[in-house]
């Protein structure tokens, strides 16, 4: 691998997302509802969970595949502009 590769991903392939917001079922529904519509193969399974130690924030750890930058650009851009996601990884 040159520089210029460093850091490509092939595609299609396996990326995991983390995704943080507060812990409430709007937040849970919506994150779920961006990644079923980028990733119409996403499955529960391959989602985990993690609650804040106060229990105010959750983050979702979840591996889709990947088949284009295109794909994985605009679920970022989903992610990033849904007002109840703080932060995604």
């Amino acid at each position: 691998m040159n520089a210029n590769q460093k850091g490509k991903l092939t595609f299609p392939c396996e990326f995991t997302f983390k995704i943080i917001g507060k812990a409430n079922s709007e937040f849970e529904a919506a994150a779920l509802a961006i990644l079923r519509h980028h990733f119409p193969q996403f499955g529960e399974g391959a989602i985990s969970t993690n609650l804040s130690k106060n229990g105010k924030y959750l983050a979702y750890t979840a591996t889709v595949t990947v088949v284009s930058q295109a794909q994985l650009d605009a679920a970022y851009m989903d992610l990033s502009a849904h007002p109840l996601v703080l932060f995604a990884l």
